[in-house]
């Protein structure tokens, strides 16, 4: 089995006295690829480092997460452009709006997100989308940018079949994570109406663990876990759901087959 997360912050303190341990136990459950999106200026050199370490597993994306938009925040973005202009990323994020905690810079988390949408034009890499409790305000930034270049993922969906319709209709795919696992999560409904072609695996770890890790550190090794949940609800082979989400992320993410 080919898998890949899409979406793991395996450079995280959390995994700093066990991550080569972490990516073993991956790779064995058939992670093939684990995809790394940047927080802010503070955690650059711990992902470029676990991508030195590891160049033909984990890949790096450069952007600034919305969480860590605060009054400097354009100091952040001068920092993320000049690694954007350095060198090859795989993605632009993680980027988009975050509504939960605090709504004091949602000005300042919108004007930061059309910067990084501008960048993934122009770059033409894949945006990828936080957008807790904020789909409505990221979408409407996203869909009056509609470029030929511009695609991406809404990581984490966990949103209504309208909003999921809506993301694809702007040619974005659906990160699923382990809230498909979670009993109220919601996504047993809508996951059977989502077309496959339009869907992709993540972790989101150290968060979001899937059922039985609950409440846990999360890992790149429960992917298989969400994979699973996944295949059930679309009855279809865990084999089968697998070939097609990893395929979808190597046509988003330009990566070798």
């Amino acid at each position: 089995m080919n898998l890949i997360d899409t979406h793991a912050h395996i450079y995280a303190a959390d995994f700093k006295t066990d991550q080569r341990e972490t990516l073993r136990r991956a790779q064995e459950e058939g992670v093939t690829k684990i995809l790394m999106p940047n927080i802010d200026h503070t955690s650059i050199d711990a992902m470029l480092e676990t991508e030195a370490q590891n160049p033909d597993l984990c890949l790096a994306m450069m952007g600034l997460h919305p969480c860590s938009v605060k009054k400097d925040f354009h100091q952040e973005l001068y920092r993320i452009e000049d690694w954007l202009n350095k060198r090859k990323f795989i993605g632009i994020g993680e980027t988009g709006i975050d509504l939960y905690w605090d709504k004091t810079f949602l000005a300042q988390q919108q004007e930061a997100l059309q910067v990084q949408v501008d960048w993934a034009i122009k770059f033409k890499l894949p945006l990828i989308l936080h957008t807790r409790d904020s789909f409505s305000e990221t979408y409407k930034i996203i869909a009056r940018n509609q470029h030929e270049n511009l695609t991406g993922i809404f990581h984490c969906f966990s949103g209504t079949a309208e909003e999921a319709q809506k993301a694809i209709d702007l040619n974005f795919y659906l990160g699923i994570g382990g809230v498909a696992t979670f009993k109220n999560g919601g996504l047993d409904k809508i996951l059977p109406e989502i077309p496959l072609e339009r869907l992709v695996l993540e972790t989101d770890c150290p968060y979001l663990a899937p059922v039985p890790h609950r409440g846990k550190r999360n890992e790149p090794a429960y992917v298989k876990l969400v994979a699973e949940k996944v295949a059930q609800l679309k009855n279809i082979s865990v084999d089968e759901l697998a070939e097609i989400t990893t395929a979808n992320a190597q046509k988003l993410f330009g990566l070798q087959a």
